[in-house]
């Protein structure tokens, strides 16, 4: 990471609940440390050759160590109970898949979430009593409920 004196907070802290939001945090949160292209990667380094040199040495540490330093973040980014789910989990692609797959669902389930999230959209309608703030918080929060489901 460059020296700019730019320091993010501690990781965001996932309990089971609002999954969408804390994959966004936490994308972010690896991108801030050049750590999200290996999560999605479960390609472990290739071995050195014979005879590297002084910096395909320092590559490959610096290559093998994001992988842990990635499995780090998320394992810390996560509640004892969320935790005790990934624990045995060997790669980090592996962890991320598994709490992707147990609080987002099947793509079935996530196609479903946005149908029932445009038909809310479609449906909205302002209320008397309502004032324009209230009813545009509320467009807002089923837009980025869409969003979040990736739509």
């Amino acid at each position: 990471m460059a020296s700019s004196g730019f320091s993010p907070a501690a990781p965001p802290v996932f309990n089971g609940e609002g999954y969408h939001i804390w994959v966004v945090k936490m994308k972010t949160y690896l991108q801030a440390f050049d750590l999200w292209e290996v999560v999605n990667s479960d390609v472990e380094p290739e071995p050195l050759r014979a005879n590297p040199t002084v910096a395909q040495i320092r590559q490959h540490a610096d290559e093998r160590t994001k992988r842990h330093k990635a499995m780090s973040c998320i394992q810390n980014s996560v509640s004892d109970v969320i935790f005790t789910r990934i624990m045995a989990c060997e790669s980090l692609k592996q962890a991320w898949d598994k709490l992707k797959e147990e609080f987002q669902g099947t793509e079935r389930t996530k196609q479903q979430q946005l149908l029932n999230l445009r038909r809310d959209f479609e449906n909205l309608k302002m209320k008397v009593e309502e004032i324009v703030k209230q009813y545009s918080d509320r467009i807002m929060a089923v837009v980025n409920s869409i969003r979040l489901l990736g739509d």
